[in-house]
């Protein structure tokens, strides 16, 4: 993250900010403690954090990288047998046993903050601690704060990039709990962060860091209000409130401009109106779905650098106009802008868009027709069972998810005069490819 990248690697000096920037220690309580100096010694800085893991290996080996100096010894929390890539498992039985120890840890963070806004929990929907220990989080949260935002990060899984045959099910079950849990979830799926890393990115066999560094990035791209001064800011509550016309709808495709590889860069300067197009293009949405094949609720552009606000909004204007039928006309100047004028990592400007779009139905469809392929066999069903599930509690999640994919469908056809008025338009639109690839 951006206020990382100042903090010197040197295990004497790792929690110590080194940069001369200002407006990076203006707001850095947001995510940070501060450690007054004592003895000579500068002050430091601390996340305000908590790692969860049900498996106690990946925490070991996380402690041990190069930033685990970085975090408290006690703001790591794990158990020992793990999930076994399912949810029951992290829902109802190890993590149930380790979800007090975590909230009263959590009340210790959260007593230290001045003004507490709400809360960010990021975890994968296909495991078993991200999903079950990740919603039985959440909705313990929701108990404890009702009046707090509970936003999430969640990465969606993908056929293309499986790591075991029961995501399905784990992803619907999840669903099922964000939606009645979460105020604000921030959707990703592998698939998309493996083929922007493939073909935007160039690296031919992409890591695990490699799909992690674009989560990073757009995760400081939306939390950039939140940490820095700016023009036409706004704060957490305030990007729901722009974002979400509807409780249950607040699932979000974000999207990161630009996202070239490195020696592409270098040679690359994008004007203002091409900044804002690649914001919109599929290309650079980190879920694999088509934005033409719905229409937009709301969006909000989220710019760094030093960016005319007046050229921002002409081109977020024009950008509207020619592509009216894509977005719906009954909710009136819903593409919101924000400015900052701290530039990311190594680039001038940059800029994050989170659309509220109706086409995210395609990733719950997709989601949904592998778990009713297994589901209406019973296959694998047994190993939840065993951990005190029972079969009604998928009929429901599967209700739910259905539900919700009609919801959107509702106000995707209710919106804006019928099928005629959204044919696929410029947006998002490139060549040799189908809307049904990416």
């Amino acid at each position: 993250m951006d206020c990382v990248r100042h903090i010197c690697m040197n295990p004497l000096c790792i929690q110590v900010y080194t940069a001369k920037d200002p407006q990076q220690l203006d707001r850095i309580t947001t995510y940070f403690e501060e450690i007054e100096p004592q003895a000579g010694r500068p002050a430091r800085y601390v996340p305000r954090s908590v790692q969860i893991d049900l498996e106690g290996g990946v925490i070991g080996k996380l402690r041990g990288g190069p930033l685990g100096g970085l975090f408290p010894p006690d703001s790591w929390v794990h158990a020992e047998s793990g999930a076994a890539n399912n949810f029951s498992k992290g829902h109802y039985t190890e993590g149930a046993e380790l979800v007090e120890p975590l909230l009263d840890l959590i009340r210790k963070q959260s007593e230290k903050c001045d003004a507490l806004q709400g809360f960010q929990l990021t975890h994968s929907l296909g495991g078993g601690t991200g999903s079950g220990l990740g919603t039985l989080l959440l909705s313990k949260l929701r108990e404890e704060e009702p009046d707090r935002m509970l936003a999430t990060f969640s990465v969606m899984p993908s056929p293309l990039v499986s790591e075991t045959v029961v995501e399905p099910y784990n992803a619907i079950l999840s669903i099922h709990q964000l939606t009645e849990n979460s105020d604000l979830t921030v959707c990703m799926d592998n698939e998309a962060l493996y083929n922007i890393n493939v073909k935007n990115l160039k690296k031919a066999h992409p890591e695990f860091s490699d799909l992690n560094r674009v989560v990073a990035q757009v995760m400081c791209g939306v939390s950039t209000s939140l940490r820095f001064p700016g023009q036409l800011n706004g704060d957490l509550r305030k990007l729901g409130m722009n974002l979400i016309p509807f409780p249950r709808l607040h699932y979000l495709l974000p999207s990161y401009a630009p996202l070239v590889s490195a020696e592409t860069s270098a040679y690359q300067s994008l004007a203002v109106p091409e900044l804002v197009a690649a914001l919109f293009d599929r290309r650079n949405l980190l879920v694999a779905c088509d934005p033409r094949m719905g229409r937009y609720l709301t969006a909000a552009t989220i710019f760094r650098g030093n960016i005319s606000s007046q050229e921002i909004e002409i081109a977020v204007q024009q950008l509207q106009t020619r592509n009216s039928s894509l977005f719906v006309d009954w909710i009136p100047d819903n593409v919101s802008i924000t400015l900052c004028p701290v530039p990311p990592v190594d680039r001038k400007q940059a800029g994050v868009t989170l659309s509220n779009t109706t086409a995210i139905q395609e990733l719950f469809r997709r989601v949904w027709n592998l778990y009713s392929a297994m589901f209406k066999r019973k296959a694998f069903l047994h190993w939840y069972t065993q951990e005190g599930m029972d079969e009604m509690e998928f009929q429901e999640a599967e209700s739910n998810v259905m539900d919700l994919i009609a919801e959107y469908q509702q106000y995707e056809e209710g919106g804006g005069g019928g099928d005629e008025s959204y044919a696929p338009s410029s947006i998002g639109q490139y060549e040799d490819e189908t809307p049904s690839e990416y």
